[in-house]
């Protein structure tokens, strides 16, 4: 079952076209991902998808209902944490839940052992001037998580971590991934990001953006590290590349 599909998916703003006929789709389950150079209109492709742009050509469609009419919330992750420095951990991400009005006695038996499972436990009163990088964006994705959708979008949540952090945030992810079997779309510039997360990506041009490159990643899962350095591996690199340089 495809959870989300475009066809012919283009955007202009004014006279600059940003999106060229997009043709993609996430699986039910599946880790997609979209790599591109910057400008190339990734991001806009997620505001379209989640109807925060609603002027478009083409069609796309979540859960089988073109967008326009899908009535239920997409999860959305941009590229900030935009966690709100005025309210704890717990606070924070109890905002998904207090937009669909969920009672407020059920907030802690859905939240706390999330808290646990993203690795935060113990600091859910804390404010998100007193997390690390990491923190904030496993708090971050705690309150993406917590909105009921199937879709989760995923905008570079881990462009602004160190090197050493952001492979922990990418394996961390993958167990997340694993055990609650969201579809997932994921934006990244990073090469080796998007080749270790992905069964699936998509290479796009720059802009006006367009996907010139789809690359299946057949290695099984769970997967070591060492597969980045297989030839099959650096085929796909060497194929990417030529696409992000044209």
């Amino acid at each position: 079952m495809k959870v989300l599909k475009t066809e012919k998916l283009s955007k202009n703003f004014n006279d600059i076209k940003v999106l060229e006929e997009i043709n993609l789709y996430v699986n039910k389950g599946e880790f997609v991902s979209v790599i591109g150079p910057s400008g190339c209109g990734k991001s806009t492709l997620f505001k379209l998808i989640t109807g925060l742009i609603k002027e478009y050509e083409g069609e796309v469609f979540v859960e089988g209902t073109e967008s326009r009419s899908y009535k239920s919330p997409i999860a959305y992750m941009p590229q900030k944490d935009l966690l709100l420095p005025w309210r704890t951990l717990y606070e924070n991400a109890s905002l998904p839940l207090e937009v669909s009005r969920k009672s407020r006695e059920s907030f802690k038996e859905r939240i706390m052992p999330l808290i646990k499972e993203f690795g935060l436990e113990g600091f859910e009163d804390c404010y998100p001037g007193e997390l690390s990088g990491g923190m904030r964006q496993r708090g971050a994705l705690l309150r993406t998580f917590l909105i009921e959708s199937d879709l989760m979008l995923l905008d570079e949540p881990f462009g602004a971590l160190d090197a050493i952090t952001r492979m922990d945030m990418q394996e961390w992810l993958l167990e997340i991934w694993r055990k609650h079997n969201h579809s997932i779309l994921f934006i990244t510039h990073d090469i080796d990001e998007a080749l270790f997360l992905s069964d699936r990506l998509y290479v796009m041009t720059g802009r006006p953006g367009s996907i010139d490159l789809e690359i299946k990643v057949n290695e099984p899962r769970p997967r070591r590290r060492e597969v980045l350095f297989g030839e099959k591996y650096m085929e796909h690199k060497r194929n990417i590349l030529k696409v992000l340089k044209k």
